[in-house]
């Protein structure tokens, strides 16, 4: 397997690992976090315009709101103008998750980039916007 690959692959397993640990604390599987922020950045969004933003598939998003809603964490609603769309919206309960989840996900980055300096931290993120970048490039040319 080519290095980057590689590398890449076996730090996403252990960080993904990690995040999961720290969101269970807050009740959410992995990946609901990421539901939320969507719908912390712009509630009412509908489940494919979640997954278009988080490079899932509907039913992925579909399925995860499931279990959101039936958590209490966010409520369906039909469209005011278009009744064949629904739309996501954030109960009281997931807008109070946005600071606990925020912090817990800004202290693990903290953590695992403890012995990064600043420059190499800098450096590190803007390589890694550079891939990402790429990456979603290929991705949406396909």
């Amino acid at each position: 397997m080519p290095e980057f690959l590689d590398l890449h692959s076996r730090t996403t397993k252990v960080l993904r690992t990690l995040a999961d640990e720290a969101m269970r604390r807050h009740g959410l599987h992995y990946g609901q976090h990421h539901l939320l922020a969507a719908l912390w950045e712009q509630d009412g969004r509908t489940p494919g315009e979640i997954a278009a933003k988080l490079h899932v598939t509907t039913p992925t998003v579909v399925k995860m709101a499931d279990r959101m809603t039936a958590s209490g964490l966010l409520v369906r609603r039909r469209d005011d103008r278009d009744n064949r769309l629904v739309r996501l919206w954030l109960t009281d309960a997931g807008r109070a998750l946005r600071e606990p989840v925020e912090a817990e996900r800004l202290e693990l980055e903290r953590q695992v980039t403890a012995d990064l300096t600043e420059a190499e931290r800098t450096q590190l993120m803007a390589a890694l916007a550079k891939v990402g970048r790429a990456a979603g490039a290929l991705l949406d040319g396909s």
